[in-house]
């Protein structure tokens, strides 16, 4: 999810396009209702700033359905929830995507939700399920690593770091840069990765070194990756940033052979999205065939190219390089959903005083 999540053409040019395309797509729906679908024909989908799918899709799902996709964009994965229920009594429309699963169980429990399951899910997806209501169906998956400049490490003769434990260490104090768990969900992310690493009573600890070796703090995932990390575009300072395993798949060298950057995958925490039908759509049928085309074989193909997360549908294919250059972790850090429902805004206060107290 989203800065989010967790895209288009490539994730890490495309989330600045998807925002200024959300601003606009968001303004236009403004004077009609919040944007909730205003007929049978208009399904109006509330997404995160990061949502992207190809033009040519969308127009084949829009000419097949009869439904014409209106987009609503309020912000981030966790800006997305806030808004879907602060808007519960009045949605703001009738199928929602971006639901990640750092938030899913609040977005359940709070009833915004209309249990649905599309038929014929994988069994890959079902694996991703949460709860027992029907109310999410899973979509796509990545992961938030720490990324590295290989370029920047070679050119100062530094092996890099591949653990977390590694990042404390004093030969790469001032090296890394995070971001803000209260303001990016790559930051949330990131920060569950070490509450699975090092248990309830240690992140802390371990976040308490992070900042004593010179930790930086951005505020979302666009100025750490394209301001503060070296990676980019090389016009950054550190060669050490909080994104995703796919990123790599987007830095490839010029002969197109190798990638100028890597994940460290020991350093993830799985992301998962979802989408659903919203509790009191005004075009409730327009949102169950909404979902289903995100389920279906068309548009889970279009998911690496679009917002570079793999498909949750193991048939869909995926960009050849992917394999070498933007593998998932074999073994990300996990952390029950029900958990963090339950300590999400403690884990986030205690962040906050930890480490810019």
């Amino acid at each position: 999810m989203h800065d989010t999540s967790r895209g288009a053409a490539k994730r890490t040019q495309r989330r600045a396009a998807a925002l200024a395309a959300a601003v606009v797509a968001t303004a236009a729906l403004a004077g009609c209702g919040g944007g909730s679908a205003a007929s049978d024909t208009t399904v109006t989908l509330v997404t995160h700033d990061s949502f992207v799918v190809s033009d040519e899709v969308l127009a084949a799902f829009e000419e097949r359905s009869g439904l014409n996709v209106k987009l609503v964009q309020p912000g981030d994965g966790g800006a997305l929830v806030n808004q879907l229920i602060l808007s519960r009594d009045a949605p703001l429309g009738d199928a929602v995507f971006g639901i990640d699963n750092s938030f899913a169980t609040r977005a359940i429990q709070a009833g915004v939700m209309d249990p649905y399951t599309p038929t014929g899910l994988s069994a890959q997806a079902t694996r991703y399920q949460i709860g027992t209501g029907g109310e999410l169906t899973p979509i796509d998956v990545s992961d938030v690593c720490v990324n590295a400049d290989h370029t920047w490490f070679a050119d100062h003769d530094l092996a890099e770091p591949k653990t977390l434990g590694d990042l404390t260490k004093a030969q790469y104090r001032d090296l890394l840069v995070v971001t803000n768990p209260a303001t990016s969900s790559p930051g949330l992310a990131f920060l569950l990765a070490t509450v699975g690493a090092f248990g309830e009573d240690g992140w802390q600890e371990y976040w308490a070194k992070l900042k004593r070796n010179g930790v930086k703090v951005a505020s979302g995932w666009s100025d750490a990756y394209y301001t503060d990390f070296s990676g980019a575009d090389g016009a950054g300072p550190r060669p050490l940033v909080v994104s995703y395993a796919s990123s790599p798949a987007v830095t490839l060298a010029a002969d197109g052979k190798s990638s100028t950057t890597g994940a460290l995958l020991d350093t993830c925490f799985r992301q998962v999205e979802y989408a659903g039908v919203l509790k009191g759509a005004k075009n409730p049928t327009g949102a169950r065939e909404l979902v289903d085309f995100l389920t279906s074989a068309e548009f889970q193909a279009d998911v690496p190219g679009s917002m570079y997360m793999y498909p949750v549908n193991p048939e869909a294919s995926v960009p050849v390089d992917w394999a070498r250059y933007a593998p998932l972790a074999a073994e990300p850090f996990e952390v029950d959903p029900q958990r963090i429902d339950a300590k999400r805004a403690d884990w986030i206060e205690q962040w906050t005083a930890t480490v810019l107290g």
